[in-house]
């Protein structure tokens, strides 16, 4: 193939669009100093990507934070009401239209980015992130899509404390709880399936791996690589992002039966 000259360099000059939960994250402050995407962000421009990141938008020309996210914006939802009059109106148009800045400049960042890489644990709602995906799926783009185990060992201990406290009544109250919020478990990790068919068998990962690579970049351990060494990830993010600046890799072929050449990433060879 015409990219066998600059095998060991397809990530350089590559733009990757980070998309994932913003607005219903544990902390938004701690996602946007301390979150997946800052050490993600790290390791790809080691190889010369560059990086768009919804939280450091890049700046429009002449129109003064334009579309700017951070930590203050989920205050925007104050404002909504479902008031059925001209002052409800005006509210609702305030709130859309103010909105409309931010994911016009970050489907405008899908919409330049070579690839998307969504994080989109099933424990957390999102509706930013599966229109990003779609956006770059109508566009041919690949998506590498990350969906960890998810699991509430808080609840367990609880559930435990309640048992051996014989406490009925709060047994109860957690069980309520439990049914009304829903907490679900999902220990393996399995996404929705109608990702299936949108992203592609071959691009589904349900770790980053950042184990591996604390000493090269200096990253502290934090709550998500307790999470990582409790279950650590049979195919991890980071690992496929250093094979892929090697190679462009291959996906499965149902009907062939054999791996095949995945067309969806021959465009990082025109990156070169």
């Amino acid at each position: 193939m015409s990219g066998s000259s600059c095998k060991g360099d397809f990530l350089k000059n590559t733009r990757v669009y980070l998309s994932g939960p913003m607005d219903f994250v544990a902390s938004r402050a701690e996602e946007k100093k301390f979150g997946w995407r800052v050490r993600v962000g790290d390791f790809l421009r080691s190889f010369g990507a560059t990086v768009f990141d919804p939280w450091d938008k890049p700046k429009v020309r002449g129109l003064h934070e334009y579309g700017k996210e951070d930590v203050a914006t989920i205050n925007l939802r104050e404002k909504w009401t479902f008031n059925d009059s001209e002052k409800g109106a005006q509210e609702r148009a305030e709130c859309a239209q103010t909105f409309w800045e931010t994911m016009h400049i970050d489907l405008r960042m899908v919409d330049i980015s070579d690839v998307v890489i969504a994080y989109c644990p099933t424990n957390i709602y999102s509706v930013g992130t599966p229109h990003e995906i779609v956006t770059a799926r109508q566009q041919h783009k690949p998506v590498l899509f990350v969906s960890t185990p998810v699991t509430f060992p808080a609840l367990d201990e609880l559930e435990e404390h309640l048992q051996k406290q014989d406490d009925k009544e709060g047994r109860k109250l957690l069980n309520h709880l439990v049914q009304q919020v829903p907490i679900k478990t999902n220990p393996n990790g399995v996404p929705s399936l109608w990702y299936l068919p949108l992203v592609g068998g071959h691009n589904f990962f349900d770790g980053f791996g950042f184990t591996d690579y604390y000493k090269k970049f200096g990253w502290s351990e934090g709550p998500a690589d307790k999470h990582e060494k409790a279950y650590p990830p049979k195919r991890p993010l980071l690992k496929f992002l250093e094979n892929l600046n090697r190679s462009l890799p291959k996906k499965w072929s149902t009907h062939e039966k054999k791996y095949v050449q995945d067309d969806n990433w021959l465009l990082l060879e025109t990156n070169c």
